[in-house]
C-alpha cells in the first residue's frame, strides 16, 4: 500500500495526515511524494519533523519528492529548510 497525501494539510487535518504517514513508514514506505500538496500551513512542517524522527528511529532515511515551494518557504521561516528538506529534494 502506498501512502498518498491529500492536497490540503492544515491544522484541521494534520493529526490525521501524521498518523497516516507514520503508518506508511511503519510499513516500510520511506519515499513520500509531496506533489499532491496544494494548500499547507505550518502544521505540515511539524508533520514532516515527526515523520523524519520516526524514520530515523527505524534506522531509515525519509526521502521527500516534489516538495512544494510554499512548504520549502515555511521550512525556511522556521530555520529548518537545510535540516529537513535540502538532503531530500528530488
Amino acid at each position: 500500500m502506498t501512502f498518498t497525501l491529500s492536497p490540503t494539510v492544515t491544522f484541521a487535518n494534520a493529526a490525521t495526515v501524521l498518523a497516516q504517514g507514520l503508518t506508511a513508514l511503519a510499513a516500510g514506505q520511506t519515499t513520500l511524494d509531496l506533489a499532491p500538496l496544494t494548500d499547507v500551513d505550518s502544521s505540515m512542517v511539524a508533520v514532516l519533523l515527526a515523520w523524519e524522527r520516526a524514520a530515523r528511529q527505524r534506522g531509515a532515511s525519509l526521502v521527500l519528492q516534489n516538495i512544494p515551494e510554499k512548504l520549502h518557504s515555511l521550512a525556511g521561516v522556521y530555520g529548518i529548510a537545510d535540516l529537513l528538506l535540502a538532503p531530500h529534494r528530488h
